[in-house]
């Protein structure tokens, strides 16, 4: 919110964008005197000191409670006074914070501390429901534009900065760990509530109290880890040439298959054995036929890629004598484009596999 009411460079102004390698309440500021980021105590103070300051408490609130409620479609959301009372009771840790940052000159200039933290224990104490944090993970999704209602609820720079500092940061000293593992944006929270955001696709909200040494849900977590393992969300599974056994739902089941046999049926072409040797380890079928029947080894053989041809009979061990709908063999190719050493390499698995080797076709033959 407050990227897109004042831009980049102004909030970046009061607080940084690292990982602080710290407790989220811990008592440090980077080495510029900034909170590190905004996923942590400091860094969610400073924020909203930020927010509309020229307002009076109420409208502060008010406006918030608006832009929340835009963001999850106009689902749940509430206020807990009881939170409220309690955090602000037990807020030893974030006076601190506060006077720490007042005693390096952190806050924009005005900043009225009692009235801030007030407003910061009000925004820790607005609820959600799982349904309400789906949509406003979604809507991050969705690059700022609400799912269910169309509103652009926020700006496109807004969203790309928050996402970056989720995926860097989000997950307090988990946060590294978890980009390795699971390489997508989220947000935890001590109410054992995980935000994730598979950009472009989808959002999802866990919510599982029970929270591990670094302050997140340990349920939410492994979900996370189990989600990346039998979907390609991370980050860097979609990088060029690398063939994965993981689905792709983003995939109709067809695209995702013919996207494979497109690879598989182009390396042939292209006499790329080390993208064919990916395919092999990956559990590809070396013998998949395009919508005219042919496969790699029709392919590679019309190429007259010797090496290729040598691969998939020797070491794929396909079949030699696959036909197509014209039903032309990789033999017919062979002797038809003129590569007798592919045909021979045919013709040799074919007698040691007891294969009875056919005559040439021929233009009468295919016409029959």
């Amino acid at each position: 919110m407050a990227v897109g009411l004042y831009g980049t460079q102004h909030v970046h102004n009061y607080m940084g964008m690292e990982p602080s390698g710290r407790y989220f309440n811990e008592l440090c500021l980077d080495f510029n005197h900034k909170p590190h980021n905004p996923m942590i105590n400091a860094g969610a103070i400073m924020t909203a000191a930020l927010l509309k300051p020229e307002l009076s408490a109420a409208d502060r609130f008010d406006y918030v409670f608006h832009m929340y409620k835009r963001l999850a479609g106009g689902e749940y959301l509430g206020f807990n006074n009881g939170v409220f009372l309690s955090e602000r009771e037990c807020a030893d840790r974030n006076f601190a914070l506060a006077y720490f940052m007042r005693e390096n000159k952190c806050f924009p200039p005005n900043t009225k501390l009692h009235e801030t933290l007030d407003f910061y224990f009000q925004l820790c104490s607005l609820e959600i429901t799982a349904e309400a944090g789906a949509v406003m993970a979604a809507t991050l999704a969705n690059g700022g534009i609400n799912p269910l209602t169309g509103d652009p609820v926020l700006t496109v720079e807004a969203v790309r900065n928050t996402l970056t500092l989720m995926h860097s940061c989000g997950m307090y000293n988990y946060s590294g760990q978890f980009a390795f593992k699971v390489g997508l944006p989220s947000k935890s929270g001590v109410s054992g509530c995980v935000l994730l955001v598979v950009p472009n696709t989808m959002g999802i909200c866990l919510w599982s109290p029970p929270l591990d040494s670094n302050g997140n849900s340990c349920r939410g977590v492994q979900f996370c880890m189990e989600l990346v393992s039998r979907f390609t969300f991370h980050n860097f599974d979609n990088l060029r040439n690398h063939i994965t056994t993981k689905t792709d739902p983003r995939m109709a089941k067809a695209e995702s298959r013919a996207q494979i046999l497109f690879d598989l049926l182009f390396s042939a072409a292209a006499g790329d054995l080390s993208a064919l040797r990916r395919h092999s380890l990956s559990g590809t079928n070396m013998e998949a036929k395009d919508y005219d029947g042919r496969t790699a080894l029709h392919v590679a053989t019309s190429e007259g890629h010797l090496e290729i041809v040598e691969y998939l009979l020797k070491n794929c061990q396909v079949n030699p004598l696959p036909k197509d709908r014209w039903d032309r063999t990789p033999l017919d190719d062979a002797r038809c484009f003129g590569y007798p050493r592919c045909g021979q390499l045919i013709m040799d698995m074919c007698k040691k596999k007891g294969i009875e080797i056919p005559p040439p076709v021929t233009e009468d033959s295919m016409k029959e």
